[in-house]
């Protein structure tokens, strides 16, 4: 008696199923539009890209969405091969630059959908290292010292997510010739959410790395429930506020791609980081965390209420 599919196995074939008419359906469009052609591939000779690219990413989806793990994990390894020509091509030559966005989506795809085929999940723990693990702080270190590492963290974390990966997005998309006109004012609207972001940030930062013996940062956790400031009107004003600044930025660099970055972060933040921080804190918190997640949204404030 064969023995049942699990959901997530369907799901990761369904994708691959999808992804495969997708495929298909890209290379009946590349000898009839120029403009799809150019796009996607430049001046490269489609029917040398199409020698490799039929059998390995349109025919392999194909097996995969049958079932085949082995067609599976060809075709992700495949994937990522193409994406890492492709975008070295479009940085070398500023053609195809839109093939580098659709082969960014379908190696990520094809990398989840391998996990669900393979693993019936996604390992998302994997993510949970180094900076990312959670570990209580040092509750020795006094107020002071947890507010001044604090204050750290913002510099280069700041600096890094909403400097420096900006900037090399918002390159590489002009690069690519990627651009999308945006309105004008959406550089004054910018600049005014990223202020009002950038100073919930703060606030939340200062709350609870003064009330929390700890700072936000999974690896130096707070050892206190922190339900005061901005954390009564939501419970994570911290994340909240990472997302609008990053979709800010992108809005004063008129980098519609950075926009992208920012909603991505916020996925993989949700659905990835949150629920191991969650199940974190109700370990350590136990009841009095299950009664603030109950009373106090994730995402979307509401009138503070009183959590005790």
């Amino acid at each position: 008696m064969t023995a049942p599919v699990q959901p997530a196995v369907r799901w990761g074939r369904a994708y691959f199923a999808v992804q495969a008419a997708a495929g298909l359906l890209w290379w009946m469009l590349i000898p009839i539009s120029p403009f799809v052609r150019h796009a996607t591939l430049g001046s490269l000779d489609p029917f040398l890209v199409a020698l490799f690219d039929l059998p390995l990413f349109v025919a392999a989806s194909a097996l995969a969405g049958a079932g085949s793990r082995a067609a599976a994990a060809l075709n992700t390894a495949w994937t990522a091969l193409v994406l890492l020509a492709l975008a070295a091509y479009a940085t070398l030559t500023t053609e195809a630059g839109w093939g580098v966005v659709f082969m960014g989506v379908a190696a990520l795809g094809s990398g989840l959908a391998l996990c669900l085929m393979r693993l019936g999940r996604v390992p998302i723990e994997g993510i949970t290292w180094g900076p990312l693990a959670f570990r209580p702080a040092d509750a020795r270190r006094g107020p002071a010292g947890h507010v001044t590492w604090t204050f750290v963290q913002i510099v280069f974390f700041w600096g890094l997510f909403l400097g420096v990966f900006p900037l090399v997005i918002r390159a590489l998309e002009v690069r690519w010739r990627l651009e999308i006109p945006l309105p004008v004012a959406s550089v004054v609207v910018g600049w005014t959410v990223l202020a009002l972001a950038s100073a919930l940030g703060l606030w939340s930062a200062a709350v609870m790395s003064s009330l929390g013996r700890g700072t936000p940062l999974p690896s130096v956790m707070p050892n206190r429930l922190v339900i005061a400031g901005p954390y009564r009107w939501v419970r994570n004003p911290m994340a909240v506020s990472g997302v609008v600044q990053a979709a800010s930025v992108g809005l004063i660099l008129q980098s519609w791609l950075t926009v992208v970055y920012a909603i991505g972060g916020a996925v993989l933040w949700n659905y990835g980081i949150r629920p191991l921080e969650e199940r974190d804190l109700a370990g350590r918190f136990g009841a009095d965390y299950q009664r603030y997640r109950e009373a106090v949204r994730c995402w979307i404030p509401r009138r503070p209420v009183l959590v005790g």
